[in-house]
């Protein structure tokens, strides 16, 4: 699950190099450790480097235990280490000891992260992040990826990467193990959630193309908008898919579902942009730092793509991050139910900040908030309708007739002459209805809330 944020243009996920940050923070310690090993335990403990500005608050005698370890290991390691692994592990141990989601990335996990961001990377195209007890567990597999297919679900525990333990591998090394070029191999040991049972399952990575949205027509009336991460293509997808179903319907649509569910977040200007095309006005997303630029809100303009009809918001435990922005500014400002399941609760914003040598990192500079003002942090978006993801049987050709006697069923009854079309009591449409609801209950049960809200707005008049 990851929620970014570049500070320039981060309305688009970025095709090429990130956007450089208008500041470029070189913290007096990474200077430090950019010096040789020897010169540095060598120098005075008072000594401020040349051109930097007397730090107030920093912790020489600390700076100097640092580097008298990194001079120690460098001497007495039973293997020869380098001084770039030494820095690089030296910096990946202070970022990664402050939260599970600032990190430092040399120049080719930068380059990862650009493609990933980008849409188009080679994996097994899965989200992952660190449980509760540390362990690597799947926030959500990518539509279509190799994860996808084999089964892989949000909450699944990832126990070994080709038969090595992931126990005490940080999030890094472990997403560094399941990494590798298209068309090889790698097999997984996992825990799925809620079974003591472990599964093994080989998977060959590819090129991955993540499309962000899908649309499809669900009955005439009611359309389905998937969203499976926010990326640059993201905002214009969402319009243009909400176009195909208005012209696939023949004219405005009742009401619309948009499926949020195992979307592990991504740019927050596209939750933004999002966000803004379902709302007419009012805050989308607000949010807190300690940094000037890290304090913002967000505003909704004129212009609901649906013009106001019924919306219904999909969300699961897989629901993250910028997903969770649009969830909630939809939610906060009464635009749309929420239904399914409570969300993964990330509420915090990670800044990337490149820095001069080609390496970045990528830092929690703020939290996030909900136009009513809450924090969703480790708390999620509670949804208005509690579903959970049901497994029916029993539908399709297997599924029972109904045999409950009815007029219509009597020999001789009086037909209605009313001029209004009966509902459709065909074995299809029941069928068609069975189908959705034991492939996607909870899709299922959107769609039926959905037609009591347009109903309920068809009675409101205009």
């Amino acid at each position: 699950m990851y929620h970014l944020n570049l500070k320039l243009a981060r309305g688009a996920r970025p095709a090429g190099p990130f956007p450089m940050t208008s500041r470029i923070p070189v913290p007096l310690l990474s200077f430090l450790l950019c010096l040789p090993l020897a010169a540095v335990a060598a120098a005075p403990q008072a000594d401020v480097p040349p051109n930097q500005p007397a730090p107030k608050d920093l912790p020489w005698e600390d700076v100097r235990l640092l580097v008298d370890v990194m001079q120690l290991v460098k001497e007495e390691y039973v293997e020869p280490v380098d001084d770039k692994t030494l820095i690089h592990g030296a910096i990946r141990g202070l970022l990664g000891n402050l939260d599970p989601h600032s990190d430092f990335l040399d120049k080719s996990e930068f380059n990862d992260m650009q493609s990933l961001t980008s849409g188009e990377f080679n994996g097994i195209g899965i989200d992952v992040g660190l449980g509760d007890d540390n362990g690597v567990i799947v926030i959500s597999p990518i539509d279509g990826s190799p994860a996808a297919r084999a089964g892989i679900k949000s909450g699944d525990e990832i126990l070994e990467v080709n038969g090595t333990s992931l126990d005490g591998l940080s999030l890094d090394q472990a997403s560094e193990l399941m990494r590798g070029k298209s068309g090889t191999a790698v097999t997984l040991t996992l825990l799925p959630e809620g079974s003591d049972k472990p599964r093994t399952v080989k998977l060959v990575r590819e090129e991955v193309h993540v499309a962000s949205t899908r649309a499809e027509l669900l009955q005439r009336g009611y359309g389905y908008l998937r969203i499976s991460d926010f990326g640059d293509d993201t905002a214009d997808g969402v319009k243009s898919g909400v176009r195909a179903l208005l012209k696939k319907n023949g004219g405005p649509l009742q009401g619309m579902v948009l499926d949020l569910r195992d979307d592990p977040g991504g740019l927050l200007d596209a939750a933004v942009d999002v966000s803004d095309d379902f709302l007419d006005s009012g805050i989308i997303v607000s949010a807190k730092g300690r940094a000037t630029d890290a304090n913002f809100v967000r505003r909704a303009t004129p212009g609901d793509l649906l013009g106001g009809v019924p919306l219904v918001v999909l969300v699961n435990q897989g629901t993250a991050s910028a997903a969770e922005i649009v969830a909630g500014a939809l939610q906060d400002n009464h635009r749309a139910l929420i239904l399914g399941m409570q969300t993964f609760g990330k509420g915090s914003v990670q800044t990337v900040i490149p820095l001069p040598q080609g390496d970045a990192i990528k830092l929690t500079t703020a939290l996030y908030y909900t136009p009513s003002g809450k924090s969703i942090q480790a708390e999620g978006i509670v949804p208005d309708v509690q579903v959970d993801a049901l497994q029916l049987t029993g539908s399709g050709d297997d599924q029972e007739q109904d045999t409950s006697l009815k007029e219509a069923n009597l020999p001789g009854h009086l037909a209605n002459t009313s001029g209004a079309p009966a509902p459709s009591t065909g074995l299809a449409a029941i069928r068609a209805a069975d189908d959705l609801a034991s492939r996607d209950f909870q899709l299922y049960q959107a769609l039926n809330v959905l037609k009591g809200l347009a109903v309920l707005q068809s009675h409101k008049g205009p």
